[in-house]
């Protein structure tokens, strides 16, 4: 299973870091912000909420 075939629910959230566990597979990933001038909120981001990850190489423009 793809990191990106699966959903994911927030666990946790730092200025730079957001913690997400699979739904299904129970796998840990932490996304890393690499906008560190712009951190990340429990606003945006609140423990619970249930998140997909999209690749972003599936909607890359090719010249």
């Amino acid at each position: 299973m793809s990191i990106f075939d699966e959903k994911y629910r927030v666990v946790g959230i730092e200025s730079d870091r957001l913690l997400l566990r699979g739904i299904h597979s129970g796998e840990v990933l932490t996304i890393v912000n690499p906008e560190s001038a712009i951190p990340l909120s429990e606003d945006d981001y609140p423990v619970g909420k249930l998140i997909a990850l999209t690749d972003p190489s599936a909607s890359a423009v090719l010249n």
